[in-house]
C-alpha cells in the first residue's frame, strides 16, 4: 500500500462517541499520522464505523486491528473488504485473526478450531468467494494477526502481510526474517508518557491485565525468552518495560525507531492513559506527531 506511512495509530474508539471518534480521526490527519488501527472485541461493528469515518474524512487510512473471523464467515468478509475498498480507494486494510479461544467459544459461542489451520482455510475460501459490483477491480490489503512462526509464514504467503499486537522490537525482528523482505509487517505498540517508574508500571500494567490471561500472547512471549514468573503479580518489570514504552519523548522514539530498525514498514502506537482510562491520550500522540503543530 504506496500510501500508508511509517507510523500510524492505534486506539479503542468504542470508548469515544461518535462524533468524537470523528474528530479524534480528523486531528490525526492534521497530525500526518497515516492510518487508524480499530479493533474488534464486544463493542461496535468496526466495519460500520470504518465506512461513516471514511466518509467523514480525507484521507486518513482505516485498518481493523483486529476483526474476528468468527464473526463472519469469509463471503461476508470478502464483500466487506470490496466495499470498503470501493467506498474509498487507497483507505482500507482489512486485518483479520483468529482471536482468542475465551472470546470465540465463551463469548461468541462456536467452536475455536486449529489457529493456522482455520486461517488458512478462511483466506482461501475468501479467495474464493463469489462478488459482483460495478467496480470489478475494488481490492484492498489483508494482514492477519500473527505472533508465532507459522501463523507469520501463512501471512506472508496467503495475505499481504501480519499485524502484530502485544509484542516487542525483538518479535519485529524474528517476524521480518521469518516473512521476508517484500510482506507488510505493522506492529503494535503501547506508549505512555510517564517518566516516573513507579506510576508508569502501575498504569502499564492495568492496560496489560486482560492481555497477560491469554494463552496465545503468553506463548509468544515464551518464545522470546520471558517464563512464568514474568506473568506473576501484574508482570514482572522486565516484561512490562518490554511491552510498554514509557519515559519522556525521546524514550518513545527510540522505542518506534527500535521496531524500523527491526524491520517494520509501519508502527501504530497505542496511546495509554496514566489514568488508567481506556481514551486515548492526545498529549503523546501530539507529542509523537510527524506533522508538529
Amino acid at each position: 500500500m504506496e500510501n500508508l506511512g511509517k507510523l500510524g495509530v492505534w486506539s479503542f474508539v468504542d470508548y469515544l462517541k461518535v462524533d468524537e471518534a470523528v474528530e479524534y480521526a480528523r486531528q490525526l490527519e492534521e497530525w500526518g499520522y497515516s492510518a487508524l488501527w480499530m479493533p474488534e472485541v464486544v463493542g461496535r461493528d468496526p466495519f460500520s464505523m470504518t465506512a461513516y469515518m471514511l466518509a467523514n474524512t480525507s484521507k486518513l487510512i482505516f485498518a481493523t486491528g483486529i476483526a474476528n473471523i468468527y464473526a463472519r464467515d469469509p463471503m461476508t468478509m470478502n464483500a466487506i473488504q470490496k466495499t470498503l475498498a470501493e467506498i474509498a480507494p487507497g483507505r482500507f486494510i482489512l486485518g483479520i485473526g483468529v482471536s482468542h479461544k475465551n472470546i470465540v467459544s465463551d463469548i461468541r459461542g462456536h467452536d475455536y478450531g486449529k489457529p493456522v489451520a482455520t486461517m488458512r482455510n478462511y483466506l482461501e475460501q475468501m479467495g474464493q468467494s463469489a462478488y459482483h459490483s460495478a467496480s470489478k477491480n475494488s481490492a484492498s490489503p489483508v494482514v492477519i494477526a500473527a505472533l508465532r512462526q507459522n501463523m507469520l509464514k501463512l501471512a506472508a504467503e496467503k495475505a499481504a502481510g501480519a499485524h502484530p499486537y502485544f509484542v516487542t522490537p525483538e518479535h519485529t525482528a524474528r517476524a521480518r526474517e521469518l516473512m521476508g523482505p517484500d510482506a507488510l509487517l505493522c506492529p503494535e505498540q503501547k506508549v505512555l508518557l510517564e517518566t516516573d517508574p513507579a506510576k508508569a508500571r502501575a498504569a502499564a500494567r492495568k492496560h496489560m491485565a486482560v492481555y497477560m490471561a491469554l494463552p496465545n500472547y503468553q506463548n509468544n512471549l515464551k518464545t522470546l525468552g520471558f517464563d512464568e514468573s514474568d506473568f506473576a503479580d501484574g508482570g514482572s518489570d522486565r516484561l512490562v518495560d518490554a511491552i510498554v514504552a514509557w519515559g519522556d519523548e525521546s524514550v518513545l522514539r527510540q522505542r518506534i525507531q527500535a521496531h524500523w530498525d527491526a524491520g517494520a514498514d509501519h508502527v501504530c502506537i497505542q496511546p495509554l492513559s496514566v489514568d488508567g482510562s481506556m481514551t486515548p491520550d492526545k498529549k503523546v500522540l501530539e507529542l509523537l506527531a510527524p506533522v508538529r503543530p
